[in-house]
């Protein structure tokens, strides 16, 4: 009895254990699925935001391509803003200054030899901006200053691109193509501008 009673009890101890395996086994295969499951997600979230960043990227080059086919002739000076800078070119004795297809004009002194910038260049210059009665209100002292081109006035935009890395060059701006009609800080509203610039870098 005794040795029938302890095969029952290892036969019953068994039993349980197949149970607690078959039981483990399910377990784990429910986890397996729940991780597949898990992991499909997760991938159909990683390649959704691929393909999003990858849209993104595509407009983003495509504004930057936008941005950098500037036309430097599109946006130009009336008659009456090209006679007033005449005016001034003569009156000052200036017979080298070159007429740009936008109204403004320029005196070339150094092309440079270096790289030529677009309106997307990251610049940095050495200048002085001038009013036509002489007085200065802006310039650089013992640094250059940096920008990126396409934020500046249309002067600039415009003429900047005229020369190369390590070029310099007279700007001879007409108001609309500077500050027009407001003033800003000591340059009074419909002011000529006139800069001495400097290219030191082009990125």
């Amino acid at each position: 009895m005794n040795r029938l009673t302890v095969n029952w009890n290892q036969n019953r101890k068994k039993k349980k254990r197949r149970k607690e395996q078959q039981k483990t086994l399910r377990n784990g295969l429910c986890n397996t699925d729940i991780f597949a499951k898990f992991y499909s997600k997760m991938r159909k979230i990683i390649l959704a935001l691929f393909a999003v960043s990858a849209i993104l990227s595509g407009c983003t080059k495509n504004s930057s391509s936008m941005t950098c086919n500037y036309d430097p002739c599109s946006l130009k000076a009336s008659a009456s803003e090209i006679t007033q800078l005449e005016t001034y070119l003569s009156g000052a004795g200036i017979t080298t200054a070159i007429k740009h297809c936008s109204g403004m004009y320029y005196e070339i002194k150094n092309p440079g030899t270096g790289v030529t910038p677009t309106t997307c260049s990251y610049v940095s210059v050495n200048y002085k901006g001038m009013l036509t009665n002489g007085t200065v209100f802006d310039q650089t002292t013992n640094n250059p200053a940096a920008f990126t081109l396409i934020t500046l006035i249309e002067g600039w935009k415009k003429g900047i691109p005229l020369i190369k890395r390590g070029g310099s060059i007279t700007l001879y701006i007409p108001p609309s193509l500077g500050y027009g009609p407001s003033a800003n800080g000591t340059i009074p509203a419909n002011s000529i501008l006139i800069f001495d610039i400097q290219l030191i870098d082009v990125q």
